[in-house]
């Protein structure tokens, strides 16, 4: 299944079917409107573990989380932002560790909005789902599997921070980057409207950062937008992805 959704394809999906849409946020503001009928996904609350020190960790119980939202087994499942493509892929592959299928709106609201159509206060979810799929933990990997698995980890960050020339936006963390990483800023995977390459130029793409490999592991800063890379390369046609859970703010703390 193509893990993007047009805005076309959203509004033919809603004619016939009830999908869960929810509306990915990161930030200290939430939005409070978005596409009519769907629901925030905020990061910063129910889509992070309020008892780790790190930002942005997956929480506990993913099947229950998402089973709150109202999605089920089988249920049409889309997510979107109004966030530049950055969240969005974050609430995608935590679907994909719950063993939920999910799909990414191309091009976030913008896109809904540019195709002129309205936008509603977003809702809070009135049913409960329930999902019997097995999990799929192996999507994630901590520090020491980074450490020894072999595998080839892709940074999200950008050129400047990979690089060390830029300062982090978090406190208490050094410059530069894991050993043996390449860097292939998220920004780099989404064209000049904010849609997502086509899978031709993002093979070309992940080619010429990546080689012959095809076990990538992603990293950023914290979890987030190395999602937004693992989508893109999900589009390439790799399958053999991780996404590294702590990421920078735990690889980098002084």
């Amino acid at each position: 299944m193509n893990p993007l959704i047009s805005v076309d394809e959203l509004v033919t999906l809603r004619e016939w079917s009830d999908p869960v849409v929810l509306c990915a946020s990161m930030g200290p503001t939430p939005p409070t409107h978005g596409i009519p009928g769907s629901h925030l996904a905020d990061l910063e609350g129910d889509f992070s573990d309020p008892t780790d020190p790190l930002p942005h960790t997956v929480p506990a119980d993913l099947t229950a989380l998402f089973a709150s939202y109202g999605v089920s087994d089988g249920t049409p499942f889309v997510v979107y932002d109004d966030q530049g493509g950055a969240t969005a892929p974050r609430v995608w592959w935590l679907a994909q560790v719950a063993g939920v299928r999910a799909r990414v709106l191309d091009g976030g609201l913008p896109a809904w909005r540019s195709a002129g159509h309205d936008v509603a206060e977003l809702a809070a979810p009135t049913t409960r789902g329930t999902l019997t799929a097995p999990t799929r933990p192996e999507l994630l990997r901590d520090r020491s599997q980074v450490e020894s698995d072999g595998r080839l980890v892709v940074d999200a960050r950008s050129a400047g921070r990979f690089a060390g020339t830029e300062p982090e936006p978090r406190p208490g963390l050094r410059s530069g980057h894991i050993p043996g990483a390449v860097n292939l800023p998220f920004t780099e995977v989404y064209d000049d409207t904010g849609r997502m390459r086509p899978a031709a130029e993002l093979q070309e793409l992940f080619r010429k950062r990546v080689g012959e490999r095809t076990d990538l592991t992603f990293s950023c800063g914290s979890g987030v937008t190395a999602c937004v890379d693992a989508l893109a390369a999900t589009v390439a046609g790799y399958e053999d992805l991780a996404v590294y859970e702590g990421s920078w703010s735990e690889w980098g703390r002084l």
